[in-house]
């Protein structure tokens, strides 16, 4: 694997999503990159924090934003494990990234289900980087729950 491929990238938010599985929440990781340099990492924190906003991407993009002193990521990369929801492609929206890399699509709550036009068509969106260990960590969390 190539450094500073998109794999290896998602390979680091599937790491992350591994943090959130350990803890007992919705295994989705995400990290975001700036200049072939990861400045932030995290992962789904709804159940720990007891807060429904506590997504992975609101996780990195609060992270990325105090450590670049801004809040606008236009020269930024978000990869995600899993397909934002339409809150989070909201923030997403607002933060105004340049590209976003996911790993999984989200059948039931991904945002291109509900509403595809809420990210601009001026920012790159790759789908299916390492979609099938993206999508089997998911698959066993919720196994394991029931």
């Amino acid at each position: 694997m190539e450094l500073f491929s998109d794999e290896y990238f998602m390979k680091e938010a599937l790491k992350e999503a591994q943090k959130a599985f350990d803890k007992g929440e919705v295994p989705v990781g995400a990290v975001i990159v700036s200049n072939n340099t990861i400045i932030a990492k995290g992962h789904n924190l709804t159940e720990t924090l007891n807060d429904v906003t506590a997504h992975a991407e609101m996780q990195v993009i609060t992270s990325a934003s105090e450590y670049l002193g801004s809040k606008f990521l236009n020269d930024c990369t978000l990869y995600v494990s899993l397909e934002p929801c339409v809150m989070c492609a909201g923030a997403i929206t607002w933060a105004r990234f340049g590209r976003i890399v996911i790993g999984a699509k989200d059948d039931k709550k991904g945002f291109s289900k509900i509403n595809q036009e809420i990210i601009p068509k001026t920012v790159e969106l790759k789908y299916g980087i390492l979609e099938n260990e993206c999508s089997e960590i998911l698959s066993r969390f919720f196994k394991k729950l029931r």
